[in-house]
């Protein structure tokens, strides 16, 4: 059994220079693609069950398709709840068998978000489930705008909520397609300055991969989100599938060629995070 919190899987590439991908999951297609993928590459790999994931599968079923998985892979694998917003959604991942909880507090005022991340990441610890908190607003491709971490808040953030990883806002966007921008260094050395904790790049698809690469073996970012590009992938090997044949409607049949070019798209994802 190779199920790992996510501290279990972090603290070892914050030592040793490397980074695990926090792979944004949609179904049974692509998480078992994600595993196939991280076992080929011998590497760690987070599956992560976001909102629009939760809106599609129940938490409880989530939490027992990456157990099955976990269970039957050769590397770690650290099932983990992605942007919860209420201390109740992060219960019930941690009773459906989560091993780690992202709560997103970070709309809310400083205060706030501390006090909330705090009572969850104690209630996790108790679980013996790890917490991830985000501190400073990381924004959408097309809709809301970034409001960028200030180091000594974040300092404050880690130090009062206890959390084992934190997401920062360091010019990272969410849902952005391309690879145009980058991420702002010199905000990321103030913060991790001033905190030993382990930190996390949310919207990881829009960061170009060279600068990927060298903060996972440079820096203590060693947790990249990957979502959009994995999800770009998929729709794209669906929809060869769909269009090599018009007249199949065996919908098993036609998401089992999406298996393959899934595996080596997220495989060209984990290359990037391994260090030197």
């Amino acid at each position: 059994m190779t199920l790992a919190t996510l501290s279990e899987v972090l603290q070892p590439a914050l030592k040793q220079g490397y980074a695990v991908a926090g792979l944004v999951t949609l179904g049974w297609e692509d998480m078992r693609a994600f595993v196939a993928a991280a076992e080929a590459e011998d590497v760690p790999v987070i599956l992560q069950a976001g909102p629009s994931c939760r809106e599609h599968t129940p938490l409880p079923i989530l939490g027992r398709m990456f157990r099955h998985l976990a269970e039957n892979a050769t590397v770690p694998v650290v099932a983990h709840l992605d942007h919860g917003y209420t201390a109740e959604e992060c219960q019930i991942a941690i009773d459906s068998g989560f091993t780690s909880v992202m709560f997103d507090g970070s709309r809310k005022p400083l205060a706030e978000n501390i006090a909330q991340t705090a009572a969850i990441a104690n209630l996790a610890g108790q679980a013996g489930v790890s917490c991830e908190g985000e501190i400073g607003f990381v924004g959408y491709s097309g809709g809301e705008n970034s409001a960028g971490t200030d180091p000594e808040e974040a300092a404050q953030f880690a130090r009062e909520t206890g959390v084992d990883a934190m997401a920062i806002s360091v010019g990272n966007v969410h849902l952005q397609q391309d690879k145009e921008g980058g991420l702002d260094i010199d905000r990321i050395r103030s913060i991790e300055a001033l905190t030993t904790v382990p930190l996390v790049i949310h919207g990881g698809s829009g960061v170009p991969v060279a600068q990927r690469t060298a903060l996972a073996r440079t820096s203590s970012v060693c947790k990249f989100n990957i979502g959009t590009e994995l999800r770009m992938a998929f729709g794209q090997a669906l929809r060869d599938a769909v269009n090599a044949d018009p007249t199949r409607f065996d919908r098993v049949q036609i998401l089992k060629e999406t298996h393959d070019p899934v595996v080596a798209a997220a495989r060209r994802v984990l290359q990037a995070f391994k260090g030197a």
